[in-house]
């Protein structure tokens, strides 16, 4: 289920044993972590870049970069030879050095992926179902962490560094919406899904909505580096979002900041709805119901809608004026460079809905706005799974934007 309901609260890890390294405590870690950001960003940098990116001392980064190197995080590519002295020696992350864990809760179906240093996917579990039922979700859930692990080697197994969980908040609000039972649905209001979690294993747990993570994992993982403020769309059974504020996911002081399926637009019938009413895939799957049409493949085969002809046609029609006017109305309080529009649909299907945004930008009142470039997502369907892998992958080993290197 793919909501935008949020709510304060989340990233509460727990203490586990696996750590940067041995010696990492205050400004030391910070800069590890400065470092490990950086690397991630270039792909690979030598210690005369480090040190000229961050201003460090050439030993302090040197001291820095060897720990990385001796805790696994970092490896040593070729020697790149032809300059004047000693060849420069890019170093990169290595994908062994930390494992995460992300599991998607969604309306019809839950994934959970196993991730390494680098983002790539080394596994994927995936559960469908009508609508989602707690203690059948525990039970997925734990079954598929023991069998993921089963696969990992026992030195890969320790640097497992935390399991992040995307889902809606206040799943219980959505039965109608979703088209369960009540009484169903009632169960996720007494289980606190991450203290469950916390309570099987020693890693950290983290917990964020799902729209959210999916713009987190736009912005670890996406091709687009560049982009430093940007709103972010999430197109699955309901819409949400998020925001990105210079180049951190930003989400308010009560975390409700990116609640972009609350936003009202204009309604088929001049009444303002929310975005969720309008552009959500779950009212492509109305439609389609109501002419007698099967729906179960929107979600089995995200790949492939080659047969919905007219009536996704208007479902595109309708959801791209929708967030049109929603991307113009976020950018009269914030001037971004980029609308990014993903979803749980085809890639043929995202391009269409974004060439349709571009087109109806034209018939809007923007004076005095400076729109920004509507663009699709790079990440992909599973960009909500991946986004949860990314929370322990953040709050674990990376750091902000602004933050500033500190001499030991």
């Amino acid at each position: 289920m793919d909501t935008v309901g949020h709510r304060p609260g989340v990233h509460e890890p727990s203490e586990t044993r696996f750590s940067l390294g041995a010696n990492q405590s205050g400004m030391r870690a910070h800069n590890e972590r400065l470092v490990l950001s950086l690397v991630r960003h270039h792909g690979s940098l030598s210690k005369s870049d480090i040190a000229r990116m961050t201003k460090l001392s050439a030993q302090t980064v040197s001291v820095i970069m060897r720990a990385l190197e001796q805790d696994g995080l970092l490896r040593r590519e070729k020697p790149i030879r032809g300059r004047v002295g000693q060849p420069s020696v890019p170093m990169s992350l290595d994908p062994e050095g930390a494992f995460f864990l992300g599991l998607k809760i969604g309306r019809r179906s839950a994934e959970l992926v196993l991730i390494d240093f680098v983002g790539t996917v080394r596994a994927m579990r995936r559960s469908s179902y009508l609508y989602p039922m707690p203690e059948a979700t525990v039970d997925f859930v734990l079954q598929g962490i023991q069998s993921v692990r089963e696969e990992l080697s026992p030195q890969q197994d320790r640097r497992l560094a935390g399991l992040g969980i995307a889902m809606p908040f206040e799943l219980w609000n959505w039965a109608e919406t979703a088209g369960a039972p009540r009484e169903v649905m009632e169960g996720w209001r007494g289980l606190d899904i991450r203290a469950r979690m916390q309570a099987e294993f020693g890693f950290p747990i983290y917990l964020q909505n799902d729209a959210t993570a999916a713009c987190g994992a736009e912005l670890v993982f996406g091709r687009d580096r560049g982009l430093r403020h940007f709103v972010y769309f999430y197109i699955g059974a309901f819409a949400g979002g998020g925001v990105v504020l210079d180049g951190t996911l930003y989400s308010g002081p009560t975390g409700n900041a990116g609640a972009l399926g609350s936003m009202p637009v204009p309604g088929a019938h001049g009444r303002p709805e929310q975005l969720i009413d309008v552009a959500s895939i779950a009212i492509l799957e109305k439609t389609l119901r109501a002419r007698g049409v099967e729906t179960g493949h929107l979600w089995t085969s995200p790949d492939d809608w080659s047969d919905l002809g007219e009536d996704l046609d208007q479902w595109i029609d309708q959801a791209a004026a929708a967030l049109a006017y929603a991307i113009v109305s976020a950018s009269a309080v914030i001037d971004f460079e980029a609308a990014v529009i993903e979803g749980w649909m085809p890639a043929t299907v995202r391009g269409r809905l974004v060439e349709r945004i571009r087109g109806i930008f034209g018939t809007i009142d923007i004076e005095g706005l400076a729109i920004p470039d509507a663009r699709e997502g790079t990440v992909g369907i599973h960009a909500r799974a991946l986004g949860a892998a990314t929370l322990p992958l953040s709050d674990r080993f990376l750091v902000g934007p602004q933050s500033q290197p500190r001499e030991v």
